[in-house]
């Protein structure tokens, strides 16, 4: 009998007698708040695991030299595609002028609205190089006329200018690079593919420009960044800064308006992993809420059976008094 009884103290669960138990409706009122707030806890603790958290770690980065890749979106309201190019220097200064890399060119009338279309591609270019090598008789004799329009079109040049000059005809030009308007609007500029919670900071950029012209250069910091998805996915991009700089056309100035991306290459890479909280983490969490939430609903059900229970006796009146 010593031994039961023993393990009986241990019991931290004991059980009160049937005539002990009254339930009332102040508890009951308790116990449907607290089973209301333990199921809400349980439902975001329940959110709280499912969703992913990332960390975010830096290295020196080991693969420069590979191509960026350049997603531009813009629009320039005051200015139409014909006088629109884009020009790059790498790092080893080689210029490019023209660059038509597989660009969509949209003319737009006054109020905004497509009219036309232009699509450049450096490929599209190479392809048609290759096929003049083919030998085809029909290719060779397109080349032959266009050679010979071309040179037809620099005879009639040079006619002209002989006759200009024997009239004593000269060249005024003013006003020129005052009169370009290089408003613009920035729809979108990414330097690869956009992973969650990516920002880019140019998206959305609309500068405009009136009775003036100038020089818009963008000062920017590409970091290279690899995005590590739950399932194991690696996703290749860039995060960037930015540092805007706005330079004004002066009367004599020989420059001509533009707007410039300056960009340079972090030696650092940022690598951002997705991860997910651990099972135990979650039940640790639930036993917390949930028994917390449990005692603190059993001392307010007490403190109100303790309060209503004096309000209700003969004497309660006196003892307010």
């Amino acid at each position: 009998m010593g031994v039961k009884q023993a393990i009986k103290s241990l019991d931290a669960f004991p059980r009160a007698e049937d005539h002990l138990l009254q339930k009332t409706q102040s508890g009951a009122l308790v116990s449907v708040f607290g089973l209301v707030i333990m199921a809400i806890l349980f439902l975001h603790e329940l959110r709280y695991y499912i969703t992913t958290y990332t960390i975010h770690q830096m290295s020196v980065d080991l693969k420069r030299g590979e191509t960026l890749p350049i997603h531009i979106n813009m629009t320039f309201p005051s200015l139409p595609c014909d006088v629109v190019s884009i020009d790059a220097i790498d790092m080893s200064g080689k210029h490019e002028v023209d660059l038509d890399t597989n660009i969509w060119k949209l003319r737009l009338n006054s109020y905004g609205h497509i009219i036309g279309t232009e699509y450049l591609s450096d490929l599209v270019e190479k392809e048609h190089t290759v096929d003049k090598h083919d030998g085809d008789k029909d290719q060779h004799e397109d080349s032959d006329k266009k050679t010979h329009g071309f040179d037809q079109a620099a005879e009639n040049m040079i006619k002209k200018v002989k006759q200009a000059l024997a009239h004593g005809e000269g060249c005024r030009i003013f006003e020129g690079s005052n009169n370009v308007n290089v408003s613009h609007v920035i729809h979108d500029l990414s330097f690869g593919p956009k992973y969650p919670g990516i920002h880019n900071p140019l998206d959305g950029t609309v500068r405009v420009l009136h009775d003036t012209s100038g020089t818009f250069k963008y000062y920017i910091k590409i970091v290279p960044t690899e995005y590590r998805y739950i399932s194991k996915e690696v996703l290749p991009t860039n995060q960037f800064s930015v540092t805007e700089y706005f330079s004004p056309m002066k009367e004599f100035d020989r420059t001509w308006p533009a707007v410039y991306f300056l960009y340079d290459l972090s030696p650092i890479t940022v690598t951002i992993r997705e991860e997910r909280r651990s099972f135990l983490h979650l039940i640790t969490r639930l036993c917390a809420v949930l028994g917390g939430t449990f005692a603190l609903t059993g001392m307010l059900d007490r403190w109100m059976y303790r309060l209503l229970e004096a309000l209700t006796k003969p004497n309660a009146r006196s003892v307010f008094r």
